[in-house]
């Protein structure tokens, strides 16, 4: 069953840390002040659409919000990979990509062969 109450407590904790009102949010996500209160009280869920506009607005992960929900959670980029290539344009993306790609299949082939 979904924690609806844990992923609203979850949001008013990001969206508070990052000093935005249930106002802001609600206008940014496209629904009521209502339906942000009733969210973050634990008294109304939320869909698809409005959750994915809010983990976006909020600059969260969604396993941020669903941490009940979720085993484990396993980012997909850490952190500092992501704050160091932040900076980078399309082409220095994909190239940095496409080494990537290469030094692991590299490195997955030379273990196997050990």
């Amino acid at each position: 069953m979904i924690d609806f109450a844990g992923i609203g407590q979850k949001v008013k904790q990001i969206r508070v840390s990052k000093g935005i009102t249930q106002e802001e949010l609600a206008e940014a996500v496209g629904v009521g002040v209502t339906h942000i209160s009733h969210l973050e009280t634990g008294s109304g869920t939320v869909s698809l659409k409005v959750f994915l506009a809010i983990v976006n607005h909020l600059e969260c992960s969604a396993d941020e919000l669903l941490f009940k929900e979720i085993a484990s959670a396993r980012p997909i980029v850490n952190t500092w990979l992501s704050d160091l290539v932040s900076d980078c344009d399309q082409t220095e993306m994909k190239i940095i990509t496409d080494t990537v790609i290469t030094l692991k299949q590299t490195l997955r082939k030379n273990k196997s062969s050990d």
